[in-house]
């Protein structure tokens, strides 16, 4: 199970060329949805709005060396170490989620278009990855579904209880579960298991990716924008945020 390729094993009844092509279009759905979005919402609108306005109100000028200074704290606070969360079992499950993440896409493309089929062996370390990416959303995923959500920890409401915010985190929790499902059903040689998950894996990836307009798939890619717009303020003198309050020891609200 761990060190065979999953989407290899279908390929005689599913050629690597349509594998590939969904591949293609999901890709492109993402990028079309997110366009949508920005439009939609007119968030680039804003964004670009705000940025001339901190030029004009800045106080100190930024030159090249500390634009680039503050693109790297970005990415390394704001995006690789998910700074934003104070609260360290929040930035665990985030970042347990952003990694495996990255692992499960980014090995699915390499097995999918290098190694389609089962004549061409796929190092081990690949469906290992996969499944151990598939593992970390899992386990930040249903943590933070059933622990952390504001609405659960702290107003009371069921676990189970969806709006149309929860779109995103629960189509990519369920396609992910269907894909490790799936897996299993492979190993363990059930053709009826084997086809039904499967066919759940992709209804739930393909509701991931189209309903980007409609989810906060896109907010992954506004966060950082807006993490590094907040330094640039911040550094040029424009910003009207108050100063942060004092850290005290205990937070007895906490933050989600």
């Amino acid at each position: 199970m761990f060190t065979s390729n999953p989407f290899a094993e279908i390929s005689a009844f599913i050629p690597p060329i349509v594998m590939q092509t969904y591949i293609v279009v999901m890709f492109l759905m993402v990028a079309g949805g997110t366009l949508f979005d920005m439009v939609h919402k007119k968030s680039a609108t804003y964004f670009f709005r705000t940025w001339r306005k901190s030029k004009g109100n800045a106080t100190r000028q930024i030159n090249g060396g500390k634009m680039t200074s503050l693109a790297i704290q970005t990415v390394v606070v704001d995006v690789l170490t998910s700074g934003e969360f104070c609260r360290v079992p929040r930035r665990i499950a985030h970042l347990l989620s952003f990694y495996g993440f990255l692992a499960y896409i980014t090995t699915t493309v390499i097995m999918v278009f290098a190694y389609p089929m089962p004549a061409t062996p796929v190092p081990e370390i690949l469906p290992q990855l996969w499944h151990i990416g598939a593992f970390m959303i899992l386990v930040g995923g249903y943590w933070f579904w059933f622990f952390m959500r504001v609405d659960v920890a702290h107003e009371g409401h069921s676990p189970f209880r969806l709006v149309r915010a929860d779109l995103f985190v629960v189509s990519l929790l369920l396609s992910v579960t269907f894909g490790v499902v799936w897996s299993i059903a492979q190993a363990v040689g059930s053709l009826f298991w084997n086809h039904l998950f499967l066919a759940l894996y992709i209804f739930m990836n393909t509701v991931l990716f189209v309903s980007i307009p409609w989810s906060k798939f896109s907010h992954m890619f506004y966060k950082p924008a807006a993490a590094f717009q907040k330094r640039v303020e911040e550094a040029n003198g424009s910003s009207n945020l108050p100063a942060p309050a004092p850290k005290t020891s205990r937070n007895p609200l906490g933050e989600i």
